[in-house]
């Protein structure tokens, strides 16, 4: 039986969070959107563990600025979309639909999730019920529409409810009290937004982290994924845009 993979949450810049995944059995590390390499390396090196790894979900800077930084201080391999590929700095390992990554015994899938940049992907380790999601789904909320269209936005969402409901969802930003806001206004007869609205108010004003969040928590309480059709989904995103 393979030991659970131990991941660790990173702050970075105002709201990003950058994740440190390491595997115990073999003693390899991964860090997933390295957007700044400093606190990525800090963390690490804390914990005695060396970054061999740097997968990323998608192009933008806050995603991808420490690439070259965490690669010259620890040889890292650098993956991300092979559509990206030209702007994703370092890139060696191009990742398409279908393909594989690998940490010790555990085993990703790479889904193409586009919506917030058309070549967005997703990794999916089904062994260890954990995603890493990047900017495509957030915690009561979805990524903006930078490059893709409601519908690969809405079917990349729609994909990702279909994993198990215990899912770990593990994003890259702390949105959600912002999500929540805009959630309990276009639901607002829903109770479960609400109560998880007040819980998120809370952890915030604790200074508590609320991500991961699951699938089963966002099939409840997003208002992307409650969207009735593509049509309320573009609605709900254009409002969003400009919600207060």
């Amino acid at each position: 039986m393979i030991s659970a993979l131990e991941i660790v949450r990173v702050p970075a810049f105002n709201d990003n969070y950058l994740w440190l995944v390491h595997d115990p059995d073999s003693g390899e590390t991964a860090v997933v959107d390295p957007g700044d390499a400093t606190s990525v390396l800090a963390a690490a090196d804390a914990r005695g563990w060396t970054i061999g790894q740097v997968w990323n979900t998608h192009w933008h800077p806050d995603h991808t600025g420490g690439n070259l930084a965490v690669k010259s201080a620890s040889g890292a391999t650098i993956s991300g979309p092979r559509s990206e590929s030209a702007k994703i700095p370092g890139l060696e390992i191009a990742l398409s639909e279908g393909d594989q990554v690998r940490l010790g015994a555990h085993m990703g899938e790479v889904w193409a999730v586009p919506g917030h940049t058309l070549g967005h992907i997703a990794l999916i380790f089904r062994d260890a019920g954990v995603a890493f999601v990047g900017d495509t789904l957030f915690a009561m909320g979805c990524g903006r529409l930078f490059e893709g269209t409601p519908a690969q936005m809405f079917n990349s969402l729609n994909r990702l409810a279909t994993l198990p409901p215990e899912t770990a969802i593990y994003c890259a930003h702390e949105y959600t009290l912002s999500n929540a806001r805009f959630a309990a206004h276009v639901e607002p007869a829903n109770r479960a937004i609400a109560t998880r609205f007040a819980e998120v108010e809370q952890a915030r004003a604790e200074g508590r982290a609320t991500v991961p969040t699951t699938i089963a928590q966002e099939a409840a309480t997003n208002p992307f994924l409650l969207a009735s059709d593509e049509a309320e989904f573009a609605r709900r995103r254009a409002a969003k845009d400009s919600f207060g």
